[in-house]
């Protein structure tokens, strides 16, 4: 593994956990893929950063189950803005 591609692992970990970020915006934040992230965190993580991964893996594990509350309350905002129109 390239010495870059674990110093944005690190860096993507830290930042999830730091800030409670779902994928997409962790994606967003360091101008990559979802899928990146998601590889970063769940396979490469592990082999660098064991501790940092299971702490990574805590807060992905309550982003999706949260996540459909977050999509509800979306659809909702949605509707709402559109009734005032």
């Amino acid at each position: 593994m390239q010495n870059y591609i674990r110093k944005r692992a690190v860096k993507v970990g830290k930042y999830i956990v730091r800030t409670s970020a779902t994928v997409r915006q962790t994606a967003d934040i360091f101008g990559i893929s979802k899928s990146t992230v998601h590889k970063d965190v769940s396979e490469r993580l592990p082999r660098i950063n064991k501790e940092l991964a299971e702490e990574v893996s805590k807060v992905m594990g309550r982003n999706k189950a949260e996540r459909h509350l977050r999509g509800g309350e979306a659809t909702r905002q949605k509707y709402m803005s559109m009734n005032q129109e």
